[in-house]
């Protein structure tokens, strides 16, 4: 019956189409603009938070949520969903100019100035009868295209479906989508998954007839607002010493989500985000849209605002940054109680802007790099939450598994460091003021030139500091100040996504990253606050590029703390078959000559390293994420053999039943092995595929699974580790994905999509956010 029903559907709507392809104006009239906001107190404003939003989350923002989604269509806001499509990718590393931006609430005030900037619409613009706004509607006909046409149950999608994150895209205005319909039929929504059920699509059919009307979330509470108010005084008062501490902290959190704990008890408080605002607090927020949020704001005084986040919450951008008393008081003593002085604010122009050492070089070292380290995971998931991080060629810089640990803010701001970062602040300049538009080659000898004569001081100063030895120890890095445990961080690859988490996760990695304050400042402003993901080839390419200096130091302050006798040894192992790189050979002379104040006594210094480094930080260690903790058959994956391995998608979900109706959350991650990092494209000729190995963590890590497993029971649980031991090729892993995985065809996807997201839920807390299927494989 219900086939029936969607045919008879089908064939009455494809007609309609069809024909107001031909007529659609003398049919309908002109297309403008509607008005569709309406008060979240009002029924239909009620309507939609209530029943359409939680279907448009749970189907279609799980794909349709961010810069990569697919048509730059974003699902997850009124205003995304009115702005509709378009044709442009934002990813795009191979363009010569940069791209004007498409940020939504930012670039445009209106759904017509998006029409203006070449957004179409999936909602109908002409006139507003049922008929009308369902064949006027690309979001309902994409809809209608999956219903009348589901592909089959179970088993891999064919050749005609392209899940690569470079696909071409179709972007179907309502004039084009019938030619789609008849090319594509495959290509109904959601895409290269299954169909919404029958009582979804009803619920947004209804939804849609009515002139898809949409409310705004419930405003923040009152007590929330009160702590909104308090904030934005202490961000905007008058003197010149805050106005520039203000600027430093917008310039560090402008992409977190920012909530108040202790006014909201729920795990789903409200989040805002920090804003520059043409206008002052009590006022409405007037945004000041720059590419950078250094660039000039064109205002004689700009204030820093906390404008409600009314988006849906996505894992794959969602940065929480709790906000208290005593992280006011905490700001106060970092930027406002030292006794330094602020005799006038720097400008906005790139040289400076760009330059955190120049813009910010009457703020001592120690408070900056104080305030970066107390929420060091937070500023690092900037560039990997941020534009940046999406794509392989933008992540093949780093190591898929690396551990970070940061330099001792009391060592690491004494006067002759503080003197080096004064007398070397031109050479510390990043690509960024070069602007979006930049030739990759031209400028490129002048930053590495530059880089040359930085890390030449460097390390000469350090040789002096450090020449007999004493004080390079594991005191050298900085323990959390006894309590936070950002001290201790692992960054994660999954290829072409990464994830940062708190804590030494996994096996002991190949390499390891010891930042100081000029090198953590560098990456921030170098990969999230200079980054512009719309700018062209060369600004790409340089950032990129300068990126490899930035993780060489990173590494040979690590290597540093070994004995002299191995530490050119441990550099060659890690940049084994490499032709020697301009970055490679700048630093090449950056070996400390001091000697280590570590004493070792193994043969194997590095992981002895990797063990007391480890133990100096175990009382703010975090153990969330322990591999070791995990017992049973599913620990039997932390020593899997690499052809298994190798086969493995980077990040899988494991949903383990228990015996009482509950689930437990792993996450298996696959750790890709390189002989070396140093290849811009080809990465595949540097894969050591017989050293790769995989870790099993429990709860989530990622925020792409590739591959949800689910394990019914205990004998499930047993035959899964199994099976999976013995694989050795695709044949084996289909056969394993064809008994335990929830495949893209799976006819109960959507029920266990929602169960990944519910375990998630209790998993994540306040962390928690949509997961994304865009990378979820076909195998």
């Amino acid at each position: 019956m219900r086939t029936w029903w969607l045919l008879g559907v089908a064939i009455i709507l494809c007609g309609c189409v069809t024909l107001g392809m031909s007529h659609y104006d003398e049919m309908y009239g002109q297309s403008s603009v509607q008005v569709r906001s309406v008060e979240y107190t009002q029924g239909h404003g009620s309507e939609y938070l209530q029943l359409v939003k939680p279907v448009l989350e749970q189907r279609c923002v799980v794909c349709h949520g961010c810069y990569d989604a697919p048509c730059q269509l974003k699902l997850s806001s009124p205003e995304g969903i009115d702005r509709g499509l378009n044709k442009e990718r934002v990813y795009n590393g191979t363009r010569l100019l940069a791209q004007a931006p498409s940020r939504l609430l930012f670039d445009a005030k209106s759904t017509q100035q998006w029409r203006d900037k070449g957004f179409t619409p999936v909602l109908n613009e002409r006139a507003q009868s049922e008929q009308a706004n369902l064949a006027g509607s690309v979001l309902y006909n994409s809809l209608l295209l999956k219903m009348s046409k589901p592909f089959a149950q179970q088993g891999l999608l064919g050749n005609e479906f392209d899940f690569s994150l470079d696909r071409e895209q179709s972007c179907p205005s309502m004039d084009e989508f019938n030619d789609l319909a008849k090319n594509k039929p495959h290509g109904g929504m959601p895409y290269g998954l299954p169909a919404i059920s029958q009582g979804e699509f009803k619920q947004l059919e209804n939804w849609l007839k009515k002139g898809a009307k949409m409310a705004q979330i419930a405003p923040p509470l009152d007590a929330e607002l009160k702590q909104v108010k308090r904030w934005e005084q202490f961000l905007n008062q008058s003197g010149l010493k805050h106005q520039l501490a203000a600027r430093y902290i917008y310039e560090h959190w402008y992409l977190a989500h920012i909530y108040f704990p202790e006014q909201n008890s729920s795990t789903t408080p409200n989040f805002f985000k920090l804003v520059r605002s043409k206008t002052p607090p009590g006022e409405p927020i007037e945004l000041i849209a720059t590419r950078r949020p250094y660039d000039d704001p064109q205002v004689a005084r700009v204030y820093y605002r906390l404008m409600h986040e009314r988006s849906s919450i996505l894992s794959k951008t969602h940065m929480p940054l709790a906000l208290s008393d005593k992280k006011m008081t905490r700001l106060y003593e970092q930027f406002i109680g030292p006794d330094f002085e602020v005799t006038e604010l720097p400008s906005y122009e790139p040289e400076v802007g760009s330059n955190p050492f120049k813009a910010f070089s009457a703020i001592p070292v120690k408070s900056k790099y104080q305030f970066m380290l107390d929420e060091a995971e937070l500023i690092i998931k900037g560039y990997i939450k941020g534009p940046v991080c999406r794509g392989q060629v933008a992540l093949n810089v780093i190591n898929d598994q690396f551990w970070v640990a940061f330099v001792d803010p009391e060592k690491n701001s004494i006067p002759a460091v503080s003197e080096l970062l004064m007398r070397h602040e031109d050479d510390l300049a990043l690509p960024a003021q070069e602007q979006s538009n930049v030739l990759p080659i031209s400028s490129w000898v002048k930053y590495a030139n530059r880089q040359h004569e930085y890390i030449r001081a460097k390390t000469q100063l350090a040789n002096e500091l450090l020449a007999d030895g004493k004080l390079l120890t594991t005191d050298l890095i900085w323990q959390g100040d006894g309590h936070n445990d950002n001290a201790a961080l692992t960054v994660l690859r999954h290829f072409d996504s990464a994830t940062v988490v708190k804590g030494f996760v996994g096996q002991a990695p190949k390499t390891m990253w010891l930042l100081d304050y000029a090198l953590f400042e560098r990456i921030h402003y170098l990969l999230v606050a200079g980054f512009d993901v719309f700018g062209n080839i060369g600004h790409q390419l340089h950032t990129r590029l300068y990126m490899d200096f930035l993780r060489l130091e990173g590494e040979q302050n690590f290597i540093n703390l070994l004995p002299q006798d191995v530490r050119q040894e441990i550099k060659n192992h890690w940049y084994r078959h490499s032709n020697v790189s301009l970055s490679e050979f700048i630093n090449r002379k950056s070996l400390l000559a001091a000697p280590t104040g570590i004493e070792y006594t193994t043969d194997d210094p590095k992981t002895e390293l990797y063990a007391k480094i480890a133990n100096a930080l175990k009382p703010v260690l975090s153990q969330r994420y322990d591999y070791k903790a995990i017992k049973g058959p599913l620990a039997k994956l932390n020593n899997l053999p690499y052809q298994a391995i190798n086969l493995l998608p980077q990040v899988s979900f494991v949903l383990q039943r228990q015996r009482n109706g509950q689930h437990k959350a792993f996450t298996l991650v696959h750790h890709n092995a390189h002989y070396n990092i140093s290849s811009l494209l080809n990465e595949d000729a540097q894969r050591a595929f017989e050293e790769d190995t995989a870790t099993l963590v429990p709860g989530f890590i990622g925020d792409y699974p590739e591959a949800i497993w689910y394990l019914a029971d205990d004998a499930n649980t047993e035959a899964f580790v199994t099976q999976l031991q013995a694989v050795r090729n695709e044949q084996q892993y289909r056969a394993l994905t064809q008994a335990f995985a929830i495949r893209r065809t799976h006819p109960q996807f959507w029920q266990y999509s929602d169960l990944l997201h519910e375990v998630a839920k209790q998993y994540r807390g306040v962390e928690y956010g949509l997961f994304d299927f865009n990378r979820l494989e076909n195998r």
